[in-house]
């Protein structure tokens, strides 16, 4: 499955990247509260028979789940709730650089 990526590594990454705009922004003068991270995804289940069988879900782009055949892709839509782990009742503020094209 080279063209997809395990669910946990890639809220791994959005944890990541969250946490790099969080501390990108400390000094930014405009911030964002980050009340939810709602994502839409196209997943593939993948279940084994091997000892302690084991369940995979697979997060594709969306034009290579066209490309799949024989696996069986499902939408998944998550809704996360941003919390700082040492303040969980604290509101997570973001910052980042506005792109291109941005309003």
């Amino acid at each position: 499955m080279n063209d997809a990526v395990e669910l946990a590594d890639m809220i791994a990454q959005l944890r990541a990247e969250l946490s790099r705009a969080m501390s990108a922004g400390e000094d930014s003068d405009l911030r964002f509260r980050a009340e939810r991270v709602e994502l839409e995804l196209t997943v593939g289940v993948e279940r084994t028979n091997e000892p302690g069988v084991k369940v995979r879900f697979w997060v594709f782009d969306a034009s290579a789940s066209a490309k799949r055949s024989s696996t069986v892709t499902q939408r998944l839509s998550l809704t996360l709730q941003p919390v700082l782990a040492d303040a969980p009742e604290q509101v997570a503020l973001i910052s980042g650089d506005e792109l291109l094209g941005e309003n």
